[in-house]
């Protein structure tokens, strides 16, 4: 039953690409895991951001002798608009620096999944930051799109 429930989900995830989902939005990438994490790195270092990590998830399961298809967690951020949403919740910091997951699913589809800005305004109940979610969104959904095509 409890291997269900994350097969469950991911099914979810992977049936509306370019969608929120239960709070993560999903976009189909045209390259490997590896080239959509590497070009995910570049352009975030092109617009200014700092990348804290990549953690290669894949390579840590196959050192304690799991297997798991490609897995890239990217860690990113920018104070100049996480401050921004801390001060109207510092809850919202849990959520941050930004994440992006790479993955390959069972198909040899790749996915870039990231929590929906949308959402964590309703987790963290954000008010007064609408302009900063948005811009949030914008930037993500770009990011996404030129790193995915």
């Amino acid at each position: 039953m409890k291997k269900m429930i994350p097969a469950a989900l991911l099914a979810l995830s992977i049936s509306a690409p370019a969608f929120a989902v239960d709070g993560m939005i999903n976009v189909q990438s045209s390259h490997s895991v590896k080239e959509t994490a590497d070009r995910m790195e570049g352009v975030l270092k092109e617009k200014g951001m700092t990348v804290f990590n990549r953690i290669k998830h894949s390579e840590g399961a196959s050192k304690v002798g799991i297997e798991l298809r490609d897995t890239e967690l990217v860690l990113f951020g920018n104070p100049k608009v996480g401050s921004p949403l801390m001060a109207c919740s510092q809850s919202i910091a849990i959520d941050l620096p930004q994440k992006a997951l790479i993955w390959e699913d069972e198909a040899k589809n790749v996915w870039i999944s990231y929590n929906d800005p949308k959402y964590l305004e309703k987790k963290h109940n954000l008010v007064g930051c609408e302009a900063v979610i948005e811009k949030v969104g914008n930037a993500l959904a770009g990011i996404t799109k030129v790193v995915a095509s």
